[in-house]
């Protein structure tokens, strides 16, 4: 009646083997560390680039403990603080020859100090929030003025490509704050093109006006458009935000809207803040030209002349030195899409996709210019490299290829350099806020204790209370703090002040189910029943009810992880989880140590479970 199959033992086993497994390294710490990674959209950081760094730091006879490479950045750990800083003193040196044109980002961090053989079952520390490791927390509001008048300025470019293509005759065409106007020499003229801008662009609107005796089409956005224009900006700012945030190596930072027009960023563990900020505040524009042929360009190649009037030199990247003409063709804020493919011929090529507009231009530039060359420019920091030189072969128009590519590797990292852009609308850094590491390590301990003590208090009233009842059910209390710790852990999720609240919480209510359990079973007993038959049916009947109340609270619990955001969310993950563990430990873990205890005994007269109050007859 009391006795578990082999299997369920073999279950319960396997689950604790796996839980301590996985809630050890959160016992191991932190070790400083220096983290290297790319600082231009150019440049990739190599495997081969884990020897050059062991080198320099022979050199500069800096003891390291350990160094890995994780296909983006080189991270490598270190004794002490002291050590680090030296470390990353080094290494900066050595990489960035340039102080002014800095080609890699060297960054403090800090990295789990569990063993080797933890890190390959894929058993890591739970990522900590920025209240409890410390860190950087930036509020940044975004221009969303000049969102709108960058779409603007392309709307503008667009109209005078439309009116060139319809050979529409105009008098010229300027911006007038938040709308564009169109002068016409003929009424009839206008309406034409009212009709013609109506049909090709939905998103803005003409209106007919008479300025000052002058005929005038003027043109703004619409509302629903403008809308969309902030909201699409923002949005991409924020994904740019969480591309840059990847250089710094931080585990699980924080990136999400505040209002309409706000962006909070936390970045938990960052110890350089003027790295953060810098990386953050980062501009990039894409650009694409045509090579300036002529034998002035030659010359200036050679350096036998100066740079023809209306070319620019560009000397890093791909295929430079290279002389690129001035006038763009078409910018990244144009670019739709571009993704890694094949050609015809089944060699790595990537695939581009334009907006309408810049597809027209593209379309007519690249008519007259078939078999001249074509470069991309990336601008960062104020400085351009060129990501690729290709020729034009054809007649191109909204979606062409670049071909030429040494490897699908290559394709797919312009692919990814061209699809990263740049930010939508500049922002600027209005609040800025530093956490300290020993602040957070403060908050860990009086949370660690607060969970401590009150595990603590309820194992001691259970065991007083129920006897050995209760000891097991302190025994399934803590097998549910492992599992919660080691789930927690697998997820790799974020574990914040919230979250060791909503721990303590789940300690309160796990105990509940078990309460629920021994007092069926004490209620069983007063009915006469035997002891065998008494512990049977106290889990038979309790589990209905036990189910009915967590299911309730964890529906509660969804509801603040869907419409919470921050820290209600910290605390509603944490809360959920610690749900599903409970039940298993309260019910399934608890039954297994009775079972085990009473179950291999053919005659049981008692049970150890407190005071059984009987009714006399």
């Amino acid at each position: 009646m009391n006795r578990y199959p082999i299997w369920k033992y073999v279950v319960i086993a396997v689950t604790l083997v796996l839980g301590l497994l996985y809630t050890l390294p959160n016992f191991f710490g932190e070790t400083p560390a220096v983290q290297v990674s790319s600082g231009k959209a150019t440049i990739r950081i190599e495997a081969a680039m884990l020897d050059r760094i062991q080198n320099v730091l022979a050199d500069a006879k800096i003891e390291s403990r350990g160094a890995l490479f994780d296909g983006n950045s080189i991270k490598v750990r270190f004794a002490d603080p002291d050590t680090q800083i030296k470390a990353r003193d080094a290494i900066d040196r050595a990489l960035n020859t340039d102080p002014n044109d800095p080609l890699y980002v060297v960054a403090l961090n800090l990295l789990s100090a569990s063993p080797d053989w933890l890190t390959s079952l894929h058993a890591l520390p739970m990522y900590l929030g920025l209240d409890l490791r410390g860190g950087v927390h930036f509020l940044l509001q975004v221009d969303m003025k000049q969102a709108v008048t960058k779409r603007l300025d392309n709307s503008a470019a667009d109209v005078r490509s439309l009116m060139r293509e319809k050979n529409i005759r105009h008098t010229g065409i300027s911006r007038s704050g938040s709308t564009i106007e169109l002068g016409f020499r003929d009424a009839q003229v206008r309406t034409q093109a009212a009709t013609t801008i109506a049909d090709a662009f939905p998103g803005l609107v003409a209106t007919e006006t008479n300025l000052g005796g002058a005929l005038k089409l003027v043109i703004a956005l619409r509302p629903e458009t403008e809308r969309e224009v902030l909201d699409t900006s923002l949005k991409q700012n924020i994904t740019t935000l969480h591309n840059r945030v990847n250089e710094l190596g931080v585990a699980e930072p924080v990136i999400q809207q505040q209002g309409a027009d706000r962006i909070v960023v936390q970045l938990p563990g960052v110890q350089d803040t003027a790295k953060a900020k810098d990386i953050l505040g980062r501009t990039a524009t894409l650009e694409a030209r045509l090579v300036d042929g002529s034998s002035e360009a030659q010359n200036a190649l050679l350096g036998n002349g100066p740079v023809p009037f209306g070319s620019e030199l560009f000397k890093v990247g791909r295929g430079a030195p290279v002389v690129l003409r001035k006038q763009i063709i078409f910018s990244g804020e144009q670019l739709t899409g571009a993704q890694a493919t094949f050609d015809e011929n089944q060699r790595a090529a990537v695939g581009i996709q334009l907006n309408d507009a810049a597809g027209r231009i593209l379309r007519q530039v690249s008519r007259e210019n078939i078999k001249k060359p074509m470069a991309v420019v990336l601008f960062e920091r104020g400085r351009g490299e060129v990501l690729t030189v290709a020729t034009i072969q054809s007649e191109l128009g909204s979606r062409f290829q670049i071909t030429g590519m040494d490897s699908p590797q290559a394709a797919n990292d312009l692919a990814l350099l061209l699809r990263a852009g740049a930010l939508a609308a500049p922002m600027e850094i209005i609040e800025e806020r530093t956490i300290g590491p020993s602040l957070g390590a403060e908050n860990i301990r009086k949370g660690f204790f607060s969970t401590v003590y009150g595990f603590a208090a309820i194992a001691v009233f259970m065991v007083l209370y129920y006897v050995l009842f209760g000891l097991f059910s302190a025994i399934a209390l803590a097998v549910n703090m492992l599992l919660l710790i080691a789930l927690l852990s697998l997820l790799q999720a974020t574990l914040t002040l919230p979250g060791i609240a909503a721990i303590a919480l789940t300690l309160g209510m796990a105990i509940d189910a078990n309460v629920l359990i021994n007092e069926r079973i004490r209620e069983e007993l007063r009915r006469g029943v035997s002891p065998q038959v008494a512990i049977s049916e106290g889990y038979e009947r309790a589990w209905a009810t036990i189910l009915d109340s967590n299911v309730t609270t964890l529906i509660a619990g969804l509801a603040l992880l869907v419409f919470g955001s921050g820290a209600v969310r910290g605390f509603a993950v944490v809360h959920c989880l610690g749900i599903m563990t409970s039940i298993f430990s309260s019910v399934v873990v608890s039954r297994g140590f009775v079972n085990l205890w009473y179950g291999r005994k053919k005659r049981v007269t008692s049970l150890a479970i407190g005071q059984v109050w009987k009714p006399t007859n």
